[in-house]
């Protein structure tokens, strides 16, 4: 099977880029928009002239995780780097016969529900609160324009958090409070879950959380278990300090009960 990984240069893309590498039965070539050291990592920018479509030919799966990653990206970062490229990828992919893209969409889809007790799968509401949020949001709805209409297999994983310090281990160093430590996700149940959404069979179009089975947590993981056969090895409960608890509170206060009180007393405003 050959695998295509778009951002192969990044933290995420070479950690996979690696794995899979590694592994029998796999072919893998990767697209970055910096120079790497391996020679089957292409340098290209998914935002220019798709000149980088050629390299599609002959691959079976994309694995698309190139993009601004950063929540604070600009609308037009976001709108170029994020949708409109993920959008020519989508189209190239269809036309070049690939079979699957698989697609790191984000929890920022459900950004506001941060502060709820709501239970976050497939069927929750979005509610992007910033335009990274909006563009992983218009990523997964295209995609399923073009399982629809195109026969292109797209699986979205709405990845959690896999973080570039502290050898990704979980625990109150990690910011966003109870929110980003229950979204927490390990290394080897990352590398586990991509492989499971690229060699699932008979999957035309998925959105699914992709998180280690971390107690108490509001990801309901049991659909991506069903689907593509995830099967997490590790989860942490998440250690909630008090210093967390004031911190999240306040958060709490400025952006989403005095907002909501001052839209209830001034509707027109």
């Amino acid at each position: 099977m050959h695998v295509l990984i778009t951002g192969a240069g990044g933290h995420l893309g070479r950690k996979l880029f690696d794995a899979l590498e590694a592994k029998p039965g796999y072919a893998v070539s990767g697209i970055d928009i910096r120079p790497t050291d391996h020679p089957r990592i292409h340098t290209a920018d998914l935002s220019s002239e798709p000149v980088w479509a050629d390299l599609f030919e002959g691959v079976d799966v994309i694995v698309h995780l190139a993009g601004d990653r950063e929540p604070g990206a600009t609308w037009p970062s976001a709108i170029k780097n994020n949708m409109d490229a993920t959008l020519t990828l989508y189209h190239h992919a269809a036309a070049r016969g690939v079979k699957r893209v698989v697609l790191a969409s984000s929890n920022w889809l459900h950004g506001d529900k941060r502060f709820t007790g709501d239970r976050l799968d497939s069927t929750t509401p979005p509610g992007p609160i910033n335009a990274y949020g909006m563009s992983k949001l218009f990523c997964e709805r295209t995609g399923a324009y073009f399982a629809e209409h195109h026969g292109l297999s797209v699986i979205c994983l709405r990845i959690g958090w896999t973080q570039w310090t502290h050898d990704n281990r979980p625990g109150p160093h990690m910011a966003m409070g109870r929110w980003g430590q229950e979204m927490w996700l390990s290394d080897r149940d990352f590398l586990s879950g991509m492989q499971a959404a690229i060699e699932a069979a008979d999957v035309d179009f998925a959105v699914l959380n992709l998180m280690s089975d971390n107690p108490g947590m509001r990801w309901d993981i049991s659909e991506t278990r069903r689907v593509i056969g995830y099967e997490p090895e590790d989860g942490s409960p998440a250690k909630i300090t008090m210093a967390i608890r004031l911190t999240s509170a306040l958060k709490k206060l400025v952006t989403v009960t005095l907002p909501n009180a001052i839209d209830k007393r001034h509707p027109d405003w």
